[in-house]
């Protein structure tokens, strides 16, 4: 898979990224959103493909994406198809750190060193090249605003945006109540995308051990998901209980690194 384009993982970091302040939104489900947006960009590259809730491998040839291959590679090995909550909630330490380093690489933000309370080293990240960012947020935007069915990537993209929690972040306030209710709605419209992100928001709300039907197929798209949705479309910061959703402290959203090797 050539680099041309940039992959969905970082474009949801992207998303999330503050470009005033350089903190990133949602931090803790951004992590689970990450590691789901893996798993589309392999369906997208035709890598693996949804069996049921679960992902299978059905062409382990590198896409040549290192990050991607490292997570192919771990599917491959499970060598029976795995349960996409399983996935999504295992650990995936230093995901966002090597995608935020990536990103610095590819130019596309840069490292701003800093303190917090004069001692502790942090690092904010912010976008060097903003019309990257708006470009992203446009697609979602014209998604949202036409109401015209988007393709599998903006679709995934704003699936994913939905199910970490991005909503308010992207569309906030009571006047933004619109386009978060519309963002959430564009989850019906790739299957794979809804799979993953209604994976992610099972893991935030500890909902792992019951097996969930599959996703809508292209042909029944158009129904909305059906009743067995509702429940699971409410975005995580917007469910009573889920702590890990709740939009948390995490020294101002700044990406800390003591000792950072």
């Amino acid at each position: 898979m050539g680099r041309s384009r940039r992959t969905i993982p970082e474009e949801l970091l992207l998303l999330a990224l503050d470009p005033a302040t350089g903190t990133t939104a949602q931090p803790q489900s951004l992590d689970l959103g990450l590691a789901g947006a893996q798993l589309v960009e392999l369906a997208l590259a035709g890598r693996i493909a949804p069996d049921g809730d679960r992902i299978a491998v059905v062409h382990p040839r590198p896409t040549g994406d290192p990050t991607l291959d490292s997570a192919l590679e771990l599917l491959r090995r499970r060598g029976s198809p795995v349960r996409a909550v399983h996935w999504i909630g295992g650990p995936r330490l230093g995901l966002r750190q090597t995608y935020l380093t990536h990103l610095e690489r590819c130019g596309m933000v840069h490292a701003v060193a800093g303190q917090m309370c004069g001692v502790l080293p942090t690092t904010r990240y912010q976008a060097t090249d903003t019309a990257i960012s708006r470009e992203i947020r446009t697609r979602l935007d014209s998604a949202i605003r036409t109401g015209v069915p988007p393709d599998p990537r903006t679709a995934a993209l704003a699936a994913l945006a939905h199910a970490v929690g991005l909503g308010k972040h992207l569309y906030p306030g009571n006047e933004g109540r619109s386009s978060r209710s519309r963002l959430r709605d564009l989850i019906r419209h790739d299957p794979m995308g809804g799979l993953v992100a209604h994976a992610v928001m099972d893991v935030q709300n500890g909902v792992g051990a019951q097996p969930r039907r599959a996703p809508a197929t292209a042909g029944s798209a158009g129904n909305g998901g059906g009743a067995g949705r509702r429940a699971a479309a409410r975005p995580p910061a917007e469910s009573a209980g889920v702590a890990a959703a709740r939009p948390t402290t995490h020294h101002g959203g700044v990406m800390a690194r003591a000792g950072a090797s």
